[in-house]
């Protein structure tokens, strides 16, 4: 049985910069996590729902759980590719998978976030907040 659930995604290409390698010349592990993000920007500013459009509904998002699984090394200078795929969730929370692919294509890292929605005031909402809604609801998710 296939699965009718509509797949939002975005494909951003970066360039391994100087700053992020360590002595042996490969990208240094923390700096995976600042290319999810990368991701998450790119996907917000292709799809709708950037940080500042968050922000100015009165609402953060803090992410609450990261993962991060390394397979290849990337270097400096090499340009990848990070793919960003939302999953969609009944629950109040932003989950995103990620997927990052190097110059030959091959699986690099692969990782996931989930973030949570607060409000001006610091609560946790337990409901989406309405304009979240009427975004998945425009995206027909």
């Amino acid at each position: 049985m296939q699965s009718k659930e509509k797949t939002m995604m975005c494909s951003e290409e970066v360039r391994v910069r100087f700053n992020e390698t360590d002595p042996l010349g490969i990208v240094w592990h923390g700096h995976y996590i600042v290319y999810f993000e990368d991701g998450r920007e790119a996907f917000g500013r292709q799809h709708g729902l950037s940080y500042l459009d968050i922000q100015r509904e009165g609402y953060v998002t803090p992410i609450v759980k990261s993962t991060c699984e390394h397979f290849l090394p990337l270097r400096y200078g090499e340009t990848f590719r990070i793919d960003t795929i939302y999953v969609n969730s009944a629950s109040a929370k932003l989950i995103f998978r990620y997927e990052i692919y190097n110059q030959e294509n091959q699986l690099v890292c692969t990782g996931e976030t989930i973030q949570v929605f607060l409000d001006s005031e610091g609560n946790l909402s337990l409901y989406n907040p309405d304009f979240f809604q009427k975004w998945k609801d425009k995206m027909e998710l």
